[in-house]
């Protein structure tokens, strides 16, 4: 199990093929990449800052209740800070599991709790001025589909 909080772009590539690397009872592997969206929201960058020590923990807490409530081999999440553009990646999670359900309910649990949980501030920079991002209904609401987490409900 491995997070990363890091300026640096990362290779989803090899991130995914690292997730099974000489593991044969790995079955399946889910991933999901988060992107900088731009476009019709006018967001021309976004800047990501973080509390260091904090958020490395608050995400390691993630995946271990993620690795409490499914069969997961491998986890990995990788959180950008920073200056971004969009279509530049901010989020990467990925699991491996021995079977497909396991690894795609953890892997889409981790990544809603970290859109909700996780301890990082994002400012947009648009046409009209720079505004603090706040969470949307939307993700506390994908969040709490999952029910109470074990120690943070």
């Amino acid at each position: 199990m491995s997070v990363s909080v890091q300026e640096a772009d990362f290779d989803t590539g090899a991130e995914i093929a690292a997730l099974s690397r000489n593991d044969d009872g790995a079955g399946a592997v889910a991933s999901f990449v988060g992107l900088v969206r731009g476009g019709s929201d006018g967001v021309g960058a976004m800047s990501l800052e973080h509390y260091p020590g904090m958020t490395e923990k608050a995400l390691a807490e993630i995946v271990a209740i993620a690795c409490r409530r499914w069969d997961v081999r491998r986890v990995r999440v990788i959180h950008r800070i920073g200056r971004l553009l969009p279509g530049e990646p901010i989020a990467f999670v990925g699991v491996a599991s021995s079977h497909r359900g396991d690894a795609f309910a953890a892997c889409e649990f981790i990544m809603d709790y970290l859109k909700t949980r996780a301890p990082f501030w994002k400012k947009e920079e648009t046409a009209t001025g720079s505004r603090w991002v706040d969470a949307r209904e939307t993700d506390d609401a994908a969040a709490s589909r999952w029910g109470a987490a074990e120690g943070r409900d």
